[in-house]
């Protein structure tokens, strides 16, 4: 049975994939910075759970030595949002969001690769944010572009190991339920922006992730899920 650790896992995309991927018979890992959470998940669709924290390097390598017998997929969902202009930047929030995207990301590359198994995997996640900037999301673009680049050459460097990256568009995936009524608007919009007529739903995704795990002739590359939102006008 081939095991994957899905970090940030314990909510909405990462949660979708523990979910799939225990339903399709894998040995599924939760890591999340909310152990608690984690272990809610886990207990719920038979997993393992781990406290891993991509701002927390130590946590990284914690779990790089608890997991050491092995691992075949990694999956990193982490993000921290600083959506603000140019000129209202945070330094710390700044690092924050970079380190959630990319950083954190290579750190946990740096620590899994004596224990993942060459014919696994990592994916990244990265966004359609990347490829249509815009007032405001200067720092969400910037990362999700880095995290191109971060697959391309995390594979090169992790060879024969592959490393790839999913870009969504937006997803109705739970976190805009924060929005309240003001949410099926931002969906319908959205919608109206894609070339198939259509938001997103987190199985769009999960499907891209599943079929990323075993696609072994595929390595260094972004698979957008987006429904063409990138080729649309702003």
């Amino acid at each position: 049975m081939e095991r994957i650790l899905v970090i940030g896992g314990a909510r909405a995309l990462g949660a979708a994939v523990a979910r799939r991927a225990a339903k399709d018979g894998y040995d599924v890992v939760v890591g999340a910075r909310d152990l608690a959470a984690a272990d809610a998940l886990a207990h719920e669709i038979g997993a393992a759970s781990v406290r891993i924290d991509l701002q927390d390097e130590s946590t990284l390598a914690a779990a790089a030595e608890r997991l050491k017998d092995g691992v075949d997929h990694i999956v990193t969902t982490g993000s921290a949002p600083h959506d603000v202009r140019v000129t209202e930047l945070d330094r710390d929030k700044l690092l924050t969001a970079f380190t959630a995207k990319v950083i954190g990301p290579m750190l946990v590359a740096k620590h899994f690769a004596p224990v993942l198994r060459p014919t696994g995997s990592m994916v990244l996640f990265s966004g359609v944010v990347g490829w249509r900037p815009g007032p405001g999301s200067l720092v969400k673009g910037v990362t999700n572009g880095a995290v191109e680049y971060a697959a391309r050459h995390l594979a090169a460097d992790l060879a024969p190991v592959r490393v790839n990256a999913i870009s969504p568009g937006v997803v109705d995936s739970g976190l805009w339920d924060r929005l309240g009524d003001k949410k099926p608007a931002l969906l319908s919009k959205s919608a109206a922006k894609t070339f198939v007529g259509r938001h997103g739903e987190s199985e769009d995704v999960v499907d891209a992730v599943m079929w990323l795990l075993r696609a072994g002739f595929v390595s260094g590359e972004t698979i957008h899920v987006e429904g063409g939102a990138r080729h649309t006008s702003p």
